[in-house]
């Protein structure tokens, strides 16, 4: 399947003319808001793309490129009509689609799984489906939105204007090759943009609608829509698993410095291994054993804590997930785990010549890597079938480090978190023990 993106419009509203560039180009979260959406479609599966340019299409053309570098294939169609109506850049992209094709607005910001749920759906030829909001939330400029009627899962309405209205336009389209001759006779007629197409084609019943349901999306037309879509997308990297410490503290700070972090050219395996080395910096504070290294050791578990959610952040905010990205994030975890608790038993032992700290220290350096082993486990046969939002995971060990080194209670920590991480582990085996019988 292909994907159509309109990028000719040149953005008066956003003021990217006086910035010398194309509103496409406009940035959000280091990327910009062209090659978010080539990289939306791809993460939905959609890899074949045409792109019609207009206003200083060159330069989206120079900065994107033919789109191998990211993974897909993009073919520009050029609109000398930008001026005038949407509907004349989607007939642009005539003869460059197949039978059905995905249609997106360059300004539009989705959640992949909306495209991927929509490239799903099968209209009848003639037919289009339209994304549909039914429950906008309070970002959407109601004002500008495109309002649609719907009845009984057909549309019956669309536009700006609308009076009567339960939904609102998203931006996204499927629409079938047939839709195209019937967008040149509306052209013909005197109504050249995209809403007057549809809206003729919700008349005769030929638009259906797709509810994206609790989804996000937002148009990026103006400043303030750029800012509340920047908080959208830092919002969105919350996960399910968070712990208590890292949704209430980590996450808002990580998110501070990911929004940084996202115009570097640092990439998320660069940060892992980043976080790696500030470990091995506080486990050799610890093991100095004195107690101004104990707090500056601590503090620094702390940092690497946060941290360590950036990589995560930064990679799905720039589209560069990975499965060897995440391996490597967990392996060096455990090693950097691993040092601090060595870190900490060997500055106890100079700062107190007790020998009890080795074993005691075993027990909690066991008891550290089995519970992250463990949650790893919990998490893929448990949690998605579970309503549950504790957790004992490495974001509360960091800050336990940090506290009790604050305190000068190493040796209590180690006593403390060796208890506990094997309780929370052999919960796990009994919680898992049951629910998979």
């Amino acid at each position: 399947m292909k994907a159509v993106i309109l990028a000719a419009g040149e953005g008066r509203r956003i003021g990217a003319p006086r910035k010398g560039r194309p509103k496409p180009l406009m940035r959000l979260l280091g990327l910009p808001l062209i090659l978010r959406s080539v990289l939306t479609l791809k993460e939905a599966g959609i890899k074949d793309i045409v792109v019609v340019v207009g206003y200083r299409g060159d330069l989206i053309k120079e900065r994107i490129g033919d789109g191998r570098r990211y993974g897909v294939r993009i073919t520009y169609v050029e609109n000398p009509n930008w001026k005038e109506g949407n509907a004349l850049s989607l007939l642009s992209a005539r003869g460059k689609v197949g039978k059905r094709f995905l249609l997106l607005m360059a300004d539009h910001v989705f959640s992949p799984e909306i495209i991927r749920r929509l490239s799903l759906r099968r209209p009848a030829p003639g037919e289009a489906i339209v994304a549909i909001d039914s429950s906008p939330a309070e970002y959407i400029d109601m004002e500008d939105a495109t309002k649609v009627l719907l009845k009984e899962g057909i549309v019956r309405g669309v536009g700006k204007e609308l009076k009567d209205y339960n939904a609102v336009d998203c931006g996204a389209f499927m629409i079938t090759e047939e839709v195209m001759e019937y967008a040149e006779k509306v052209v013909e007629a005197g109504k050249d943009s995209l809403n007057h197409v549809m809206n003729s084609l919700s008349m005769e019943g030929r638009l259906k609608a797709f509810d994206i349901g609790e989804e996000f999306w937002i148009d990026v037309d103006t400043e303030e829509a750029l800012k509340i879509a920047e908080k959208l997308l830092l919002n969105n990297l919350i996960k399910p698993t968070d712990g208590f410490i890292s949704r209430v503290l980590n996450r808002p700070v990580s998110k501070r410095i990911t929004r940084w972090l996202v115009n570097t050219s640092l990439t998320p395996n660069t940060l892992s291994i980043i976080s790696f080395v500030i470990c091995l910096i506080s486990a050799a504070l610890f093991s100095i054993g004195n107690y101004i290294s104990f707090l500056i050791g601590g503090l620094l578990a702390q940092f690497t804590s946060v941290l360590d959610g950036c990589d995560g952040e930064v990679a799905r905010l720039k589209f560069q997930s990975s499965r060897y990205g995440a391996w490597l994030d967990a392996v060096l975890d455990r090693y950097g785990d691993a040092a601090i608790v060595l870190g900490i038993i060997y500055g106890l032992w100079n700062y107190s010549a007790n020998p009890n700290v080795w074993l005691v220290g075993y027990v909690a350096l066991v008891g550290s890597l089995v519970s992250s082993y463990t949650a790893t486990k919990y998490d893929e046969l448990i949690r998605k079938t579970r309503d549950s939002t504790w957790r004992f995971g490495r974001d509360t060990r960091l800050f336990l480090v940090m506290v009790f080194s604050i305190l000068n209670e190493l040796y209590l920590f180690l006593v403390f978190i060796g208890v506990l991480s094997n309780l929370v582990s052999l919960r796990r085996l009994y919680i898992m023990r049951k629910a998979t019988v």
